[in-house]
């Protein structure tokens, strides 16, 4: 017999489950006086976190709350939603964050499919809230968030307010760690762009792993200052609210993302790190002198979806913040590949840095596997850059499962690797880059055109603010590629210099045939809704 196995078993003194419940307790131990959280004028320290968090739980215990159910919460990134991010599973409950955008209908549905215990709601959202109530069909205990910070309006839909329930709640509630990491800790849904959403089930161990990873990725130091740019509610803002809390640093709360507040916290707080959608560069670069404030340190942005071209770049550096570029999905807590940069690549020209800045990357350290491989076989594509395959990654910090459907994680996980659906190149040096979704190549007469390489194109012409390019069905080719385009303030462009300037950057086949001029459809994390272009591609 082994004898590493003989007489070695775990037992309390060496083995814990890993949860990022653990975080805390040891912040508020070592720096109970930094500052945790800013809301406006609002400041807690890390020992008064560490007390709202347990009074949270204590309250919701006390109301019936207790292992395996879920709460769910409505509410922008205010301090409430940070604090159920421990409050909540330190009860072994669920956290179901909703998000904010999201329609009457659609949060019946998650509150229904989630089997939600409690609402917490923040006012604002009274309305859509109210309807979604209605449709549910049942009672929920419903705790209303009435926040300063807002701008008024809303009804208390609740039978009480978040700071009367904390009130509530014991101060010295006991703490505990799930008795097995693979525990559920939060309940995420996807954007649902075909049928009802999907419920994508995070586990303790797969938390604690990506907040440590981020950690890794960006090189962070204690006590950073990070800006809540991006919204809590997706991928329980990419696990960043247990990233921070590790490292002792301080949240900056942000109701609503805009230019102007973004500048000012960046000046006011010295913010070190934000991440969001290329959208929200695009609102930075894009700020009026009266909202831009001067950056005099170093400011970290991590940015994920489409890859930023040279000119942001550019743009960014000026301004004060460098990029990095992630890669994930729901399924994986958010980023899960980065194009992790080597020093030497700072030397080389801006266009070069943006080509090399415009692959997805590796996997997080705390990622097992990631490779590029044929779809049905699983076998992977050679690394020549130019051999396209699905984009699978496998390891601790991908989902346990869809909730309540066995068949769509059956199918997710077939082969002993997570499916991304996204398709894409591996080059030599191990680094992928996406080509596109698997629905969204365009089949042209036979030829397989990527958006994404169409689009990279088009960010190129001095006048276009965002892309998107689509499938328009076509009587002769099958599908012609067609862009949507949204321009830069004061700048005018006819759709045939679109077109030929693409021609003169790309094979003639791939340019666009069409091009629309507008404001481009986001998600409420500044992804472009590609589905809703191609309808009205598809109508003409």
């Amino acid at each position: 017999m082994n004898p590493f196995e003989i007489d070695l078993e775990q037992n309390a003194a060496n083995y814990t489950p890993l949860s990022p419940l653990s975080f805390l307790p040891r912040t508020a131990a070592v720096y109970p006086e930094h500052t945790a959280v800013v809301h406006g004028s609002w400041r807690t320290s890390w020992a008064q976190t560490y007390t709202r968090c347990r009074r949270l739980a204590s309250a919701l215990a006390a109301r019936g709350v207790g292992a395996g159910d879920t709460v769910a919460v409505m509410a922008p990134n205010t301090p409430p939603m940070f604090e159920a991010h421990f409050g909540v599973p330190a009860l072994g409950a669920v956290l179901n964050a909703l998000n904010v955008r999201l329609d009457a209908d659609t949060i019946a549905f998650i509150l229904d499919h989630g089997e939600a215990k409690v609402l917490i709601t923040d006012c604002e959202f009274s309305e859509v809230i109210k309807a979604a109530l209605t449709q549910l069909g049942r009672d929920i205990l419903v705790i209303d968030i009435d926040d300063p910070q807002a701008a008024g309006g809303g009804e208390r839909l609740g039978e009480i307010e978040y700071e009367d329930l904390l009130a509530e709640g014991d101060a010295d509630f006991a703490w505990k760690l799930p008795d097995d990491e693979w525990r559920a800790i939060s309940l995420n849904y996807t954007s649902g762009t075909t049928g009802n959403p999907k419920g994508v089930v995070y586990h303790h161990r797969g938390a604690y792993l990506n907040a440590v990873g981020n950690v890794m990725t960006w090189g962070m130091t204690q006590h950073p200052i990070y800006l809540w740019t991006l919204p809590m509610f997706h991928c329980n803002g990419w696990c960043f609210p247990w990233t921070i809390t590790a490292q002792a640093g301080t949240h900056v709360c942000l109701r609503r993302v805009e230019a102007g507040p973004i500048y000012q916290a960046i000046a006011e707080h010295k913010v070190t790190h934000l991440c969001g959608a290329p959208i929200v560069m695009q609102m930075l670069l894009g700020a009026g002198k009266n909202e831009r404030r001067d950056i005099d340190h170093q400011v970290e942005f991590m940015t994920a979806a489409a890859p930023p071209p040279a000119a942001v770049l550019r743009a960014m550096a000026d301004a004060g913040i460098r990029v990095t570029h992630v890669y994930g999905l729901t399924e994986v807590y958010g980023p899960a590949v980065v194009c992790a940069w080597h020093k030497e690549w700072d030397s080389l020209p801006i266009e070069e840095q943006a080509r090399l800045k415009s692959r997805q990357g590796v996997a997080y350290v705390v990622e097992e596997g990631l490779m590029v491989a044929d779809a049905e076989t699983l076998e992977p594509v050679p690394k020549d850059g130019e051999t396209m395959g699905e984009v699978f990654l496998r390891g601790n910090i991908v989902m346990k499962g869809y909730l309540k459907n066995p068949a769509a994680t059956r199918e997710a996980f077939a082969g002993g690797w997570f499916h991304s659906g996204d398709l894409g190149v591996w080059h030599a040096d191990g680094y992928i880059e996406l080509k596109d979704r698997s629905k969204d190549i365009i089949i042209s007469g036979g030829e397989n055109i990527s958006s994404i390489e169409v689009e990279d194109v088009l960010y190129r012409h001095p006048a276009v603010a965002a892309a998107a390019v689509v499938a328009k069905p076509d009587d002769k080719w099958g599908e012609t590629p067609c862009a949507f385009i949204e321009l830069k303030a004061d700048a005018a462009v006819e759709a045939a210099e679109i077109i030929a300037f693409c021609r003169e950057n790309m094979a003639r086949f791939k340019a666009p045939r069409h091009v629309v001029f507008g404001p481009l459809p986001k998600t409420s994390t500044g992804k472009i809704q590609k589905y809703v272009l191609r309808q009205r591609a598809a109508e003409g």
